[in-house]
């Protein structure tokens, strides 16, 4: 061998010596600095946060039902007040309805025999009918087409009778909602309504059916006076 050779292996040979030397000043340090029992405390606090994590998951799927339980509340307390609302409008005529029934056609008497009867149908002979006909159960009255609601008035207007603001005139159809045995048996009772109507001359006329339509009001209803009263 040269003594450049021996000369290379000498620089390499403290090279290594020098890196030694540094890996082990390193790892000294870092045994230093870091304890013996380090590992085990971060490996029971790992521990301590899986297992808090596991609590926040139970919490975050409870609180997940709860809120899916609280939409079906919702959702079933958003349905009931819908359908307290359709009755409503249903109890206050605001909706066309149809159920069994009977219909009732009022005439004036014919001409030739109001030369013994002067009487021509009134707006008190239709209001009589509407009572009548509520008395005996009705659910849902309508006079030519016109509901019959809280606040309709019927009144003599000249030879024309008002319903609901809307000139009327005979014949008068009048459709009724009920047991239709029982309406017609309270109009036809011995002495009643049908039987006065027809001792004036005027001409009634009464059929039962399965099934009639009553329209809805068709008019806005406006209170500008009557207020809920709150309680308390």
């Amino acid at each position: 061998m040269n003594r450049s050779m021996y000369l290379s292996i000498g620089i390499v040979t403290m090279i290594l010596g020098v890196m030694l030397a540094v890996q082990f000043r390193t790892n000294r340090y870092i045994e230093q600095s870091v304890p013996a029992d380090r590992a085990q405390e971060l490996q029971v606090e790992l521990s301590k946060l899986e297992k808090d994590n596991r609590k926040l998951d139970r919490e975050i799927e409870d609180l997940m039902y709860k809120l899916e339980q609280a939409q079906k509340g919702q959702l079933q307390a958003q349905a009931a007040i819908e359908d307290e609302l359709k009755k409503a409008r249903i109890h206050a005529g605001l909706v066309t309805v149809s159920g069994p029934g009977i219909e009732v056609v009022m005439d004036n008497p014919p001409s030739q025999s109001r030369r013994n009867h002067v009487f021509i149908i009134r707006d008190e002979d239709l209001l009589r009918m509407v009572n009548e006909l509520r008395g005996a159960g009705a659910e849902a009255i309508s006079i030519n087409g016109q509901r019959m609601i809280s606040t309709s008035e019927i009144r003599q207007a000249g030879s024309f009778i008002n319903i609901n603001l809307e000139r009327t005139e005979p014949p008068f159809h009048i459709l009724a909602i009920g047991s239709p045995e029982k309406l017609k048996s309270a109009l036809e009772i011995s002495g009643g309504l049908i039987d006065y109507f027809k001792d004036l001359g005027i001409v009634v006329k009464i059929q039962s059916h399965s099934s009639v339509t009553v329209p809805a009001y068709n008019r806005s209803l406006q209170f500008n006076y009557a207020k809920a009263v709150r309680k308390g």
